[in-house]
């Protein structure tokens, strides 16, 4: 079922944010940091994964994302739904169910056997797809994801995320270099407001992790 409205965006990064700390997703750990992804190091850390096992957190979170797209793209804007394996898989589940739309998924790479596809489902040419996925960092992974989906002749210049990083300046640019537009619920900003209203963390924990939000890399770089 598609929502046909929903409160202001403000409020829904509000929220989002909310709801992600209570579930356990927002990780702060000023003593002994995270490792990303990438080997760098952080006080941070955020598993949208987790939001699978907790239904109405679940639903309420896609309704968010489901109305953020209607509003920022489009009512009839999209054709396909495609999710980034493997994160992304079963929110674009989700949102192409609430939007009634096909949905397919984009591997990391070719599977290495069989046809050697890297895109699952069906994509048409003539298509505008949206790419969705649990949260976007600096906006590497999802450039891989957009060209491939463009390789098939279809257009895709919108993706959707549950969490934005907002903390590494080179990722608008990377984003609009590569003409692609995102569309978000929250970012560490709204999670660094919520904790610090609600108290969830030691006032030197937060302290620690509002120094890595403001200057990231300097961050990393002191701790290599």
């Amino acid at each position: 079922m598609i929502p046909s409205s929903y409160i202001p965006d403000n409020e829904m990064a509000k929220l989002s944010a909310r709801m992600l700390i209570e579930i356990g997703a927002i990780g702060f750990n000023s003593e002994t940091p995270y490792k990303l992804a990438s080997g760098l190091p952080s006080p941070t850390y955020v598993d949208c994964r987790k939001l699978i096992s907790f239904a109405r957190i679940r639903a309420t979170l896609m309704d968010f994302l489901t109305i953020k797209i209607l509003r920022d793209v489009g009512m009839e804007k999209i054709d396909n739904i495609a999710g980034g394996e493997t994160a992304g898989i079963p929110f674009a589940a989700l949102v192409a169910e609430r939007m009634g739309l096909p949905m397919s998924y984009v591997r990391k790479k070719p599977k290495g056997y069989g046809k050697n596809a890297r895109i699952e489902g069906v994509i048409d040419s003539d298509q505008t797809v949206l790419l969705v996925e649990d949260l976007a960092t600096d906006g590497g992974s999802k450039i891989s994801f957009v060209e491939a989906i463009r390789q098939t002749g279809a257009i895709c210049n919108d993706t959707a995320v549950i969490f934005y990083y907002d903390i590494f300046s080179e990722a608008p640019a990377i984003f609009k270099e590569n003409n692609i537009k995102l569309h978000f619920l929250c970012t560490w900003w709204d999670i660094l407001a919520e904790v610090k209203l609600h108290k969830s963390f030691t006032s030197s924990t937060i302290e620690e992790v509002e120094k890595f939000l403001n200057s990231p890399r300097e961050w990393q770089n002191e701790r290599l």
